[in-house]
């Protein structure tokens, strides 16, 4: 049994189909870096102050624009030691001496090798004090300014994926129908 649509149309609508099937199978991009682990880890209690500190991401992160502060328990003294070190998704930095025990945090900004800044903040708690003492004089990273972006998902939302269906498919139809009327 044949169609009753004129070929023209046919094609019309297959290529409409064909344009969705493609646009919403499509897997979401996710080409930024994603942390993978830290050490300290997040939220762990640590008896002995940690070294340095290190994380580590899913893909190499780029040399320029890292940015990786330890906050003390007031929020304010920092405790790198150095530069940080990045070798391939490995980012490192040594540590002075931590001093009072409480909550500490790791506060990073990289960029990824797409470009994109990826940002976002690791608590870890030292349950026995240190033999280091907060240093005011030591130079540190912009914490406001990685604190005010929000550590990224990486994920791409859904409504570009819906809001370009929808307009393939409206062509296809508007194309179909002029198609079918001549």
């Amino acid at each position: 049994m044949a169609s009753r649509l004129p070929v023209p149309v046919r094609i019309a609508v297959a290529l409409a189909a064909a344009g969705c099937a493609v646009l919403f199978g499509a897997p979401a991009a996710n080409a930024h870096s994603v942390l993978l682990s830290s050490s300290p880890a997040r939220d762990a209690a640590v008896t002995t102050p940690p070294a340095e500190v290190a994380l580590v991401f899913n893909e190499p992160v780029e040399t320029r624009f890292t940015e990786l502060a330890v906050l003390g328990p007031d929020g304010a003294s920092h405790w790198e030691a150095g530069s940080v070190s990045i070798v391939d998704g490995r980012v490192a930095a040594p540590l002075r001496p931590l001093g009072p025990a409480g909550g500490y945090t790791i506060r990073y900004r990289v960029t990824s090798a797409d470009g994109h800044p990826v940002s976002g903040a690791i608590p870890f708690r030292l349950t026995v004090p240190g033999p280091g003492t907060a240093d005011p004089a030591t130079a540190a990273p912009d914490t406001a300014a990685m604190a005010a972006s929000p550590a990224d998902g990486g994920s791409m939302p859904l409504w570009p994926w819906i809001t370009g269906g929808a307009v393939l498919l409206g062509t296809g139809f508007a194309v179909a129908r002029r198609l079918s009327r001549s």
